[in-house]
């Protein structure tokens, strides 16, 4: 239903490794399975493939069923899956966002939502899994839809440890940002300068300072209750920026430890190192 989640569903299956089309025509999904097959059989083995399908696509809504259908010729094993919700929480999620329902037309909200629940009726009834969305959030429903569409095993939760120069500016898209700049800069060390944080003897250097062996013990400490709750709220990557002046040392060095200490079952690390080789 339109106003149920859709947006939402797709985000979190794409977050799950999954290829989304958005709004497919239904005549189309036949001809997906035909290449979703040939890449199979050039190796993507683990290919998992979603099409989201609704209401916009309504000239071809009644072959829909039929189109499933065919896709098992291909070797295929297509799910239904059909997010519902109240008349009334729909209309709540349509004025909140103060758009029209896609086939309300002159009339009201609720006779363009009756529509579609008459449109839907059949597929509803075809569906493997019916999710009712009335009293969920982004994030409940992106909770309850991990345990269908997921992948048990790996990582939940994705942490970019980036290593930036204060010099060059913020970068943007942190979450934390850490500064280094409390450690003695090693650039003032003759034999350390040409070499960065990514080095031995700088690395080693850098921890050996007072405070930054202490500094990576707590930055760990109060990532922990954090990275819980990114995990209980569905949340996919976080970023933590570690910066120094010019990011060629003191954030290099801190930033691969942090990187290797804030592995966890559920938590996958990788470094970026912004600003390295810059100056």
């Amino acid at each position: 239903m339109s106003g149920a989640g859709r947006s939402t569903a797709a985000n979190v299956l794409e977050d799950h490794g999954w290829y989304v089309v958005d709004n497919l025509p239904p005549q189309l999904i036949p001809a997906m399975g035909v290449l979703a097959s040939r890449a199979r059989e050039e190796g993507a083995a683990d290919l998992r493939i979603a099409a989201v399908v609704d209401v916009r696509a309504r000239p071809f809504t009644g072959e829909l069923r039929d189109h499933i259908a065919s896709v098992r010729e291909h070797g295929w094993h297509p799910q239904l899956m059909f997010l519902d919700a109240t008349d009334e929480a729909l209309v709540r999620r349509f004025e909140s966002v103060r758009r029209p329902h896609p086939l309300q037309r002159d009339g009201r909200l609720l006779d363009g939502i009756q529509t579609e629940r008459e449109l839907l009726r059949d597929l509803r009834a075809d569906a493997h899994v019916v999710i009712d969305t009335s009293g969920l959030n982004v994030h409940q429903l992106a909770r309850k839809l991990t345990p269908i569409v997921g992948v048990t095993g790996g990582p939940s939760l994705r942490l970019a440890v980036m290593s930036f120069g204060f010099k060059y500016g913020v970068p943007l898209d942190a979450d934390f940002v850490l500064d280094m700049r409390f450690l003695p800069n090693p650039f003032w060390v003759p034999e350390l300068r040409p070499l960065t944080g990514v080095d031995a003897p700088v690395a080693e250097y850098v921890m050996a300072q007072e405070g930054a062996g202490s500094f990576v013990d707590r930055t760990v400490a109060l990532m922990e209750p954090v990275t819980a709750g990114y995990l209980r709220e569905g949340r996919r990557y976080a970023t933590v920026a570690v910066g120094c002046t010019g990011g060629k040392h003191r954030s290099v060095a801190v930033a691969e430890a942090l990187s290797r200490r804030l592995v966890g079952d559920d938590i996958a690390t990788f470094v970026v190192h912004r600003d390295l080789g810059r100056e």
